[in-house]
């Protein structure tokens, strides 16, 4: 039995590999550019200190940053004119320093916070934090301890907090709850037993309150709010696919596929002018069939996995517009996040010591 439970693991990936073999991807676009080679080459790595996995980041309302979310609980500011990390702000409202301070260690997560989702409210300047075992907490401008604002909803404590966007106009903040019954350590079991218990939840800094928005989802991990704020894009990690949720108009509740994947998708990213950045996080080194890809104007395909996609940038069509191809390098490992930024793309990592920056 100890052996079977040894393997668990291995049982999982090897369901991810024969899911995805089997799996048919529908329509996309075939205008699209790829980015490879020779942006790696204009890239660079910006270490973290006794630290890893900056799984997501978030840029302050004056533009500074990037702020990084890491493995020990912590979210680290980088100062750049200081050319080094600093800490921010932290998750777990009863930090212990010895234990958790540069623990690379996933069984204290619980103790310590693992910082996921980070975004700015660009009104009020505060960041918000969705933490996979503390809900959704607010940092004060100052830093320090950050405040737990949504630990749970229906006197039932958050599971798995995951991403998160706020809305420009009023400042309320969308995330993902991915599921009720699995933590962050049950992610490939909640995958294998096809849990669909995952929401996407609203909280209200005006009133406090906090809403479901859309439930029954396939452990949604990533969320983007669209440029207008009428709807939402989520990051179905279970299903491999992104989907749109209307919030606004005539079809808001509703919602849609926006985009079929395949890599299972982390977290999304909206840019400035309005795109989006999925992030995925896993499946390199598969050699799968070719995915058939199909455009109003004419069919085409895009042979996905003789390439590496680790990120897919879409426009707010549902079409792609860009692929960043990691070229089955060990840089881009385990990609989480991609924010365009500051002329440059900005890339998290579940597992690496450090952040990479890809100047555009």
């Amino acid at each position: 039995m100890k052996s079977l439970l040894h393997c668990r693991p291995l049982l999982g990936f090897l369901f991810v590999f024969i899911f995805f073999f089997f799996w048919a991807f529908p329509e996309a676009t075939t205008s699209y550019e790829l980015v490879s080679e020779s942006l790696i080459k204009r890239s660079k790595q910006i270490r973290l200190p006794d630290a890893i996995g900056p799984e997501s980041m978030a840029f302050d309302c004056r533009g500074r940053g990037p702020y990084v979310g890491v493995s020990d609980g912590r979210i680290l500011k980088w100062r750049g004119h200081l050319r080094r990390w600093g800490e921010y702000t932290f998750t777990s409202p009863n930090r212990n320093r010895t234990l958790c301070d540069g623990t690379k260690d996933p069984k204290v997560e619980k103790l310590c916070g693992r910082p996921l989702g980070l975004k700015f409210d660009n009104r009020t300047c505060a960041l918000y934090i969705a933490d996979a075992y503390y809900g959704l907490l607010r940092a004060r401008r100052s830093g320090g301890p950050a405040e737990r604002v949504a630990p749970g909803y229906g006197g039932a404590p958050f599971k798995l907090t995951n991403g998160l966007d706020i809305n420009t106009d009023t400042g309320e903040v969308y995330f993902t709850d991915s599921s009720k019954f699995f933590q962050r350590r049950g992610i490939v079991l909640a995958i294998m037993q096809g849990d669909a218990s995952g929401r996407v939840m609203k909280y209200d800094p005006r009133t406090g309150n906090v809403s479901e928005v859309l439930t029954s989802l396939s452990f949604p991990n990533g969320i983007a709010l669209s440029k207008d704020n009428s709807f939402l894009v989520v990051a179905e990690m279970g299903l491999a696919q992104l989907t749109r949720i209307w919030i606004k108009g005539r079809w808001a509740g509703t919602k849609a596929i926006f985009g079929k994947l395949a890599r299972y998708p982390d977290n999304l990213k909206r840019t400035q002018n309005g795109e989006f950045w999925v992030a995925l996080a896993s499946g390199r080194g598969q050699l799968l069939r070719e995915v058939r890809i199909n455009s109003a104007k004419d069919d085409d395909d895009i042979p996905w996995f003789t390439k590496d996609p680790v990120a897919i940038k879409y426009d707010p069509n549902g079409s792609v517009v860009q692929i960043l191809d990691g070229q089955y390098g060990k840089m881009l490992e385990a990609v989480s996040e991609v924010a365009e930024f500051h002329q440059a793309l900005w890339i998290g990592s579940v597992v690496m010591p450090y952040m990479v920056k890809c100047r555009l």
